[in-house]
């Protein structure tokens, strides 16, 4: 299960068409989804698929920038698989869900941000970066840019994975994975 995931984790963003660039930063839609859906599984899962992600990232040929956003997802994959480990009941309710969604997008921007200003602050960025300031470019677009893109995936793999936990074949094994 982790291996697949792992898999569309890492070919999400290298074949996906919507990309929304916002100069300096670009974001493609329903890349963090397989690290979502790992979150549902296990806390394990979600460690092992954040890790494995961010080493299909370092040999892949990405940006050392762009590896050390995807490493930092072991962060937000770990506090959040285990909160949920803890509070399954939070996938039940709405509210609960998109606040839960919220917070774990904060932790996943914080950490971010904080690759992202070590790159800037010791000269290692585009010049569109130093063009707009730190607090547009760093601040607004990575970290306010990463909570909505954390939420949007989320959501996305929350209903993919609502619809799979539908099936009783899918449940029946993810019941003896747990």
């Amino acid at each position: 299960m982790a291996a697949l995931l792992v898999a569309i984790g890492i070919l999400i963003p290298m074949v996906s068409p919507v990309k929304l660039v916002l100069e300096p930063a670009s974001f493609t839609l329903a890349s963090h989804v397989a690290i979502f859906i790992a979150m549902f599984i296990s806390p394990m899962i979600a460690i092992a698929v954040a890790l494995g992600t961010a080493v299909g990232f370092m040999l892949g040929g990405f940006p050392v920038i762009i590896a050390l956003r995807a490493l930092t997802h072991v962060v937000f994959a770990g506090i959040g698989s285990y909160v949920l480990f803890k509070k399954p009941d939070i996938l039940q309710s709405t509210v609960k869900t998109q606040i839960f969604s919220f917070l774990i997008g904060v932790v996943h921007a914080f950490c971010e941000v904080a690759v992202v200003s070590v790159f800037y602050f010791g000269g290692g960025m585009t010049t569109a970066y130093y063009a707009q300031g730190f607090l547009q470019s760093v601040f607004l677009l990575v970290g306010a840019g990463t909570i909505i893109h954390s939420m949007i995936d989320f959501m996305l793999a929350h209903v993919v994975w609502k619809t799979l936990m539908g099936r009783n074949s899918f449940a029946a094994t993810m019941a003896k994975i747990k």
